[in-house]
């Protein structure tokens, strides 16, 4: 890419996991940080290095860049190249191009390196930088941040090494007692339905384990894969090797997570083999859906009709028991609100945000998939969020809507279950007419009334548009008062505002007094505020235990909200100072089990430690 066009990337979406921007006075530390993040982020491929480039903050909504025309250009490029050669572990031959770009008012021109950093190798990672060994000389990229890997970022761009996937590895102590042959003539009778005449129908139970990837030779003894296990262990071995391995279908009242615990919602555990839990728990959600009812045109017959198309609910949990992080222990969760369906799965989405509507698939479990192939339960084309979407518009409904969380090892699902193009919707659209909003706008619009924000991926997604496009639109939904923007780079997200929910003349929607409490949880005292502007763009440690032990000390914050106020990536925070303050018992995790957001509150420990400091200050 042009640095032209990088630069109007940066003043529309801001810095990203792909793109960084430094002034490149010189090659630093921080220049061959971003480099080491770029080529070991695994499933990024690399990215845009932009220097020569200054970031003007003192503006009214966001920063602004502007080139600086650097100096010398020759040298910077010959000491990067250097640099990149004998920095590392491993030589780096990164693209550097030197591009010029005309300045804003002015007929000059100024120069400007464009660096394009690809991703390397599973077999080379993890990449370091010499000086500082492992692990703290090798960084990841989350979000717009260069991040310092810990011990078990290490470990797992090691495990990334191998040619085996994770769920082709095996367990210590699993034996084929821990197989249920209950499941495996359950496997042998949905893959009847499927293929008749399918050759693996006649093997015997090991070699059929051994066909599918589900067990392997050990020595002289064939044990189970962790696909095996997950797929056809018995109950008492799915609870010895994996305790959190499960789906909870929740079920809650409203629009919103319940914050009341008087409150309670309802729950159910589905801890199965995955043949069988995949099944319940598509079957419990089409089940739980309220039902609209047609007749037929031959007789009074009535036919339920559900809302969201039942091969939708199937197609979006299939996608989360094939692709979620079996690593983490933690499980895939389902929440029904009355407006929509949430999932929220362990692990990132291997393909980019960018080609999540193309063809190809790229799953971190293929034995597990492959098995949900054979018995008709997915597809292995890659074609399932595409599959969604044109199903739920077929139907009339919003698009559907998927969010990568590289930096929370997550991936998350909307889907509203109201009609995009009801007579209800029409008529609340109609209030902003006179603003001349356009298709896309609307179904922002319409996404942002049900499920309370929208970011510019989840734009770029629900209308197929371009980063930039989506940030100028959503800019412009900001403009006319529709939406209130929150946090920085990307934390970034929109709010709807009063009046969004409440146009003129219409009766006030019930969403707008939790927007007026959001609002107030927003504000921070004056004397507090000072101090978090204080802080700068660097701090020390000090001054950030600080802050975050008064922010905590307000109320109970997660910690994207300590994030937001003290202007950091949240795994920064988390990483840099949460931990350390965890680990110091200044701080611990709140147990308010209400709130599904893990959140931090100060502990008697913390405020001795504010006060002391304050009188060291003093």
């Amino acid at each position: 890419m042009h640095a032209k066009e990088l630069l109007d990337q940066l003043n529309n979406t801001d810095e990203h996991s792909r793109l960084e921007a430094k002034t490149g006075s010189k090659i630093g530390d921080s220049i061959l940080e971003t480099i080491c993040a770029f080529s070991n982020e695994p499933g990024l491929g690399g990215g845009y290095l932009l220097l020569g480039v200054k970031e003007i903050t003192d503006t009214l909504f966001e920063p602004i860049y502007e080139p600086v025309d650097l100096s010398d250009v020759d040298k910077l490029q010959s000491e990067l190249a250097t640099q990149c050669a004998t920095a590392f572990n491993i030589p780096l031959r990164p693209q550097i191009e030197l591009h010029t770009i005309h300045l804003k008012n002015s007929r000059s021109k100024a120069n400007v390196i464009v660096v394009r950093i690809n991703e390397v190798d599973a077999n080379q990672k993890p990449v370091f930088i010499n000086k500082y060994k492992l692990p703290h000389g090798a960084y990841r990229r989350i979000g717009s941040s260069d991040i310092k890997c810990t011990e078990e970022d290490v470990l797992v761009l090691y495990q990334n090494r191998k040619s085996d996937s994770y769920d082709e590895s095996v367990i210590d102590g699993a034996s084929l007692d821990d197989i249920s042959g209950e499941e495996l003539d359950y496997y042998r009778e949905l893959r009847k339905k499927e293929k008749e005449f399918a050759d693996d129908l006649g093997y015997s139970d090991n070699d059929l384990l051994l066909a599918i990837g589900c067990a392997k030779i050990k020595g002289d003894k064939l044990v189970p894969t962790i696909a095996g296990l997950l797929l056809f262990g018995t109950k008492f071995a799915l609870r010895r090797f994996f305790p959190m391995m499960r789906i909870d279908y929740l079920r809650v009242e409203g629009n919103e997570w319940i914050k009341d615990p008087d409150k309670r919602f309802d729950t159910i555990e589905i801890r199965d083999p995955l043949i069988r839990a995949f099944p319940r728990v598509s079957a419990a959600i089409l089940d739980d859906i309220p039902k609209a009812f047609s007749l037929e045109d031959k007789g009074m017959q009535r036919r339920d009709i559900s809302p969201i198309p039942s091969k939708v609910v199937r197609e979006l949990v299939v996608n989360a028991v094939m692709h979620r992080d079996y690593r983490v222990q933690s499980p895939i969760t389902v929440i029904r609100y009355s407006n929509r369906l949430e999932v929220r799965n362990p692990g990132y989405s291997l393909k980019s945000e960018d080609s999540f509507l193309q063809p190809g698939s790229e799953t971190r479990n293929p034995k597990i998939a492959a098995v949900m192939h054979e018995l008709g339960f997915a597809e292995t084309k890659g074609s399932g969020l595409r599959t969604m979407k044109r199903l739920m518009q077929g139907a009339g409904l919003s698009a559907p809507n998927f969010e990568s969380d590289r930096g929370n090892n997550q991936f998350n699902a909307y889907l509203l279950m109201h009609h995009f193009m009801s007579e209800d919707t029409i008529n609340w659209l109609a209030n902003f007419k006179e603003h001349n909003i356009t298709s896309e706008e609307a179904q922002a619009l319409f996404f942002v009334r049900e499920v309370g924000a929208i970011t510019v991926s989840a734009y770029k997604f629900i209308n197929e548009v371009s980063g930039t496009d989506a940030s100028i639109h959503l800019r412009r939904l900001r403009d006319i008062n529709l939406l209130v923007r929150k946090g920085k780079r990307s934390n970034t997200y929109y709010l709807p505002t009063k009046s969004l929910l409440t146009p003129a003349g219409v009766v006030p929607d019930a969403r707008v007094s939790r927007l007026d409490s959001y609002s107030e949880m927003e504000e921070l005292p004056k004397d507090l505020k000072i101090e978090v502007t204080a802080l700068g763009k660097k701090s020390t440690r000090k001054k950030m235990w600080n802050v975050i032990l008064k922010l905590c000390e307000w109320k109970d914050l997660t910690p994207n909200e300590i994030a937001f106020y003290v202007s950091r990536n949240q795994d920064h925070i988390r990483m840099t100072y949460l931990t350390k303050l965890l680990d110091e018992e200044l701080l611990t995790i709140s147990t308010n089990r209400s709130n599904p957001h893990l959140t931090y509150e100060i502990t008697k420990k913390g405020s001795r430690w504010l006060s002391e400091n304050q009188k060291t200050n003093k």
